[in-house]
């Protein structure tokens, strides 16, 4: 309950975007716990999962509307984009901005089923902001991985170069940041016809419709983020969160143990639950850990089938499986770089070898390397290289104490996690009125 005694009516809407899913349920969850009524709208192929944990599911009607999580059936292809650019403006045409008035009718529709005191909504769905702004619904957001829009007011993170920048440079990143809103701006038409459906008045930039939110929640470590201080009011980091998901496979430590004291150490790799066309990668991850003392697990998600790969004696492949129990007997984690995964090897305090294939990734791979943490290779990187590689942070000790000084402050952050405190107090001190 709040601070106020007031059980709150809290409804929650995502997408089916891999790392978008989790920790949203995650929220809803720990809110249900502490006495709460939520409800959660998301595709339909999250269903399973949020029922699991005895949440309320309501799917998209008219906003897209995944059933299954099949590569066939997604609807971001950006690994098939000529440039990265390209990509995200497709992620945007197809879910961001250009379904907005179907998010946000969908919204609204809901809310007049049933109110509530707060929508809590991912940082990424404009129709769904659009939608409360028009209805008078208090909405805020919530950042499943590292903050990525280039708007003026938001948290300062990253490495930070060893110098100061040269105004050249300041000048390049200040045209890469415009470059950056500009493809965000694609989206524009879109969610102003939204807008004017809606009776709201149109923007200027697509990113002016975050000015609607209340507040932004940061679901991941803020020393991960290496933020620099101050962090705006308008901003709040809650640390990770990630419970287990309920669609993974149970787990048994002893089937990847060709002998029962054998003592290689064990590496998890794991990449994106979305289809990256990572098929290759996967492939030269296996053939670069086949010649090394170790064993292996990879789990290959939805999207990637067994029969698409060769496995070797010393490595075991999974549709899924639980990662903390597995990373509890891990050494190292061989991933995409996507948060989740990220986050849970962390907790662990287990050293990464990162393998970006875009999105957040890069940047995630990139405060990982900073932290001195892992290592990270580009996704053309050859079997020997990642082999080499994963050698390297498996023999030299400052790799695994990296991790352990990182994980030991993402774990506490995780654990003192005030996300529930943060949202019980927004509602009991009314700053909706």
């Amino acid at each position: 309950m709040s601070d106020a005694g007031k059980k709150l009516n809290l409804l929650i809407t995502t997408w089916e975007g891999g790392g978008s899913v989790g920790p949203m349920l995650t929220l809803a969850r720990k809110l249900r716990d502490a006495g709460h009524e939520v409800r959660v709208m998301s595709d339909e192929c999250n269903r399973p999962e949020a029922e699991a944990i005895g949440l309320r599911f309501i799917p998209w009607n008219r906003a897209p509307n995944r059933t299954d999580r099949r590569r066939e059936s997604e609807l971001i292809r950006d690994w098939a984009a000529a440039t990265p650019a390209e990509g995200f403006a497709q992620a945007i045409e197809q879910v961001f901005a250009g379904p907005a008035y179907a998010y946000a009718a969908d919204v609204i529709e809901e809310l007049r089923r049933e109110s509530a005191d707060l929508v809590i909504t991912n940082d990424f769905l404009f129709g769904v902001m659009a939608g409360c702004e028009s209805f008078g619904q208090p909405v805020i957001a919530m950042a499943c991985n590292i903050h990525l829009f280039p708007v003026e007011n938001a948290p300062q993170a990253g490495p930070m170069p060893e110098r100061l920048p040269t105004p050249e440079e300041m000048v390049q990143a200040a045209a890469m940041a415009e470059g950056f809103r500009a493809v965000f701006d694609s989206g524009l038409p879109a969610l102003n016809t939204a807008r004017a459906l809606l009776g709201l008045k149109p923007l200027d930039r697509l990113l002016d419709q975050l000015a609607c939110l209340r507040m932004t929640l940061i679901a991941i470590s803020r020393h991960f983020d290496m933020v620099r201080e101050p962090v705006p009011p308008a901003y709040r980091y809650v640390g990770p969160q990630i419970d287990e998901t309920a669609w993974t496979d149970p787990w048994d430590a002893s089937s990847v143990d060709s002998e029962p004291k054998d003592r290689r150490p064990l590496v998890v790799v794991s990449f994106s639950t979305t289809f990256q066309n990572h098929i290759a990668v996967l492939q030269r991850v296996i053939d670069g850990l086949a010649r090394l003392p170790v064993r292996a697990v990879v789990t290959l998600g939805p999207t990637i089938a067994k029969e698409e790969l060769s496995a070797a004696d010393n490595i075991q492949l999974v549709a899924s499986a639980p990662h903390g129990p597995l990373m509890r007997d891990a050494s190292l984690v061989i991933t995409h770089g996507g948060h989740g995964t990220l986050a849970r090897a962390m907790v662990n305090r287990l050293p990464l070898l990162v393998i970006p294939h875009g999105r957040d990734q890069d940047g995630n791979a990139a405060r990982i390397a900073a932290h001195g943490a892992g290592l990270t290779l580009a996704p053309t990187a050859s079997a020997k290289d990642i082999g080499d590689a994963a050698a390297r942070i498996l023999r030299e000790p400052a790799f695994r104490t990296a991790a352990e000084i990182l994980g030991d402050h993402v774990a506490r952050e995780t654990e003192q996690s005030d996300i529930v405190q943060q949202i019980e107090r927004l509602c009991d001190l009314r700053i909706f009125a």
